[in-house]
């Protein structure tokens, strides 16, 4: 039973290296291949082992996304928000230190999730009653503080509006995997363009350099991303992305510094707490653990325990994997001018928005990517594109 769960925790390893690294293969397909084919892998592994090995595949990706989101300006929703703080670290230079900021904010956020464990063991399921019906509403309340503190107010309503009508529509289109070509296009596709623009060039990329850590912004943000991601686990329909803006509107003095390490912590433990979530209250808030919860069924605490052991296992090996490709990444981008690297990416994003959605999804990110210039010309925040989902999320909650 013990060499069968090394033996899936290592092939989830690899797993959440390939989803973490490649843009569009998302951890929920290799759940979905994973479900597919659980009649025949349970032939050859238990059903605990083949958890492990979504819990081990989930968990190193959450340390991994980070580079293409800071590289390649293709993120996933929990970074979304971090592309542009992420871009202008690559554009001083600093690409490698904007990943470790990220896996400096996963590692001690999940070091904090699983110290706090057991009060989250009696909380949630106090929490889970309270909250009841008024989710949306919260976040309700969330927007409009969100759309007071912008100092552009008009230009900040119009990438809110714009943008949620996007997210109403692509959700309500059938779009397959809607969010990739959507937010590709709000942040990644409209940066990058933007930048070609500018005629902003690749500057080469510090490999080697101690990285200075603001250690009060540090703590701050991580705190935040345990409550907040905390939070969205145990809210329905609420995700990473939400849970984010959330924690941005309760600071603002985190910098590019504090918020490259809010996002990488609030991607862990928002994955890391779904699993309380599925023990205590019995819900699944993400793909993997909907996978977790069909293998296992009812899910108790020596599961979970288990299963946590696994996760923090994978979260140390992901800090490994994580410091050392992000320097190979950055020694094969030496190589390309900037130009071609950000066509190069622009032209990959299109091509795979294409492939997984075919012509809407085509339609999807072009439209995404011109909504998403708007903050850049007008120096709006860029928070408000998050409209796409808050606001899909609000209507499904409140109507």
């Amino acid at each position: 039973m013990f060499l069968e769960i090394v033996l899936a925790v290592l092939l989830g390893l690899l797993a959440g290296t390939i989803t973490g690294l490649v843009p569009g293969v998302h951890v929920n397909l290799v759940t979905a291949l994973v479900m597919g084919g659980s009649s025949v892998l349970s032939s050859r592994l238990s059903s605990f082992a083949l958890a492990s090995f979504l819990v081990s595949m989930g968990m190193v990706h959450t340390f991994l996304d980070a580079i293409p989101s800071v590289f390649l300006g293709a993120p996933e929703d929990a970074y979304a928000l971090g592309v542009l703080p992420g871009h202008r670290y690559v554009l001083r230079g600093q690409g490698v230190m904007a990943v470790k900021l990220t896996v400096l904010g996963s590692l001690l956020s999940l070091v904090g999730v699983a110290v706090l464990s057991p009060v989250l063991f009696v909380v949630f399921p106090v929490l889970a009653g309270l909250v009841k019906g008024v989710v949306g509403w919260v976040l309700l309340g969330v927007v409009v503080f969100m759309l007071a503190r912008e100092r552009r107010r008009v230009w900040g309503v119009v990438v809110f509006g714009l943008s949620s009508l996007l997210g109403v529509v692509v959700f309500a289109s059938g779009v397959r995997d809607p969010l990739f070509p959507m937010l590709s296009g709000l942040f990644g596709v409209s940066t990058l363009v933007y930048s070609l623009f500018q005629r902003e060039s690749f500057p080469d990329q510090a490999v080697r350099s101690d990285m200075v850590v603001r250690w009060g912004v540090v703590v701050q943000a991580c705190v935040l991303a345990v409550v907040a991601g905390s939070l969205t686990a145990l809210l329905p329909g609420v995700g990473a992305a939400t849970a984010a803006v959330l924690a941005l509107q309760l600071s603002r003095g985190l910098g590019d510094h504090g918020f490259m390490v809010l996002v990488g912590g609030i991607s862990t433990v928002n994955f890391g707490a779904s699993l309380i979530t599925l023990a205590t209250i019995g819900r699944a808030r993400n793909g993997v653990v909907v996978g977790v919860q069909s293998l296992l069924g009812r899910v108790g605490f020596a599961d979970v325990f288990v299963l946590g052991v696994v996760g923090v296992v994978a979260g140390g090996v992901g800090v490994v994997l994580a410091l050392f490709l992000a320097k190979r990444f950055v020694v094969l981008l030496r190589r390309v001018p900037y130009s071609w690297l950000a066509g190069g990416v622009v032209g990959f994003l299109v091509v795979l928005s294409a492939v997984l959605g075919g012509f809407r999804g085509l339609l999807v990110l072009v439209t995404a990517a011109g909504t998403g210039l708007i903050p850049a010309v007008t120096r709006t925040a860029r928070v408000h594109a998050m409209g796409c989902i808050m606001t899909p999320v609000m209507l499904s909650l409140l109507f």
